[in-house]
């Protein structure tokens, strides 16, 4: 289970990254605003994003933990003739897909009001 201090570290890092991704895509996202997408539509489409590299981050997570699982237990059995000492329950990992998510849409929420509120003209004016 991650720590306090791991999830401090990575709520910052997400955040920045889905910032440089509304810096990256302005032209991408003054041309959905002059064809007529909302405010909403446009933080929509961060939040999506943001959702996805929560649950991509957190699957490879439990894969990771998973396949770490097998040569732990492996070690373990080995020195202590107990089998299967390391376990990841099925509901501790939906519950860290969940935490993962939520923290992702909860870092992107600041970069994706700033892309909505982006004032289409004025920003291709200067692309």
């Amino acid at each position: 289970m991650p720590s306090q201090s791991d999830i401090r570290i990575l709520k910052p890092e997400i955040g920045i990254i889905t910032y440089i991704s509304v810096l990256e895509r302005t032209k991408e996202i003054d041309i959905l605003r002059a064809i007529g997408a909302s405010k909403r539509d446009i933080s929509r489409v961060f939040n999506a994003e943001t959702l996805i590299v929560g649950f991509v981050s957190g699957a490879i997570g439990i894969g990771a933990t998973l396949l770490l699982t097998i040569p732990i237990n492996l070690i373990i059995e080995h020195l202590t003739s107990l089998p299967h000492v390391a376990q990841l329950p099925v509901n501790g990992a939906i519950i860290l897909i969940i935490i993962s998510m939520v923290l992702t849409l909860t870092a992107g929420l600041i970069p994706s009001g700033i892309a909505s509120r982006k004032d289409p003209v004025e920003a291709l004016r200067t692309e």
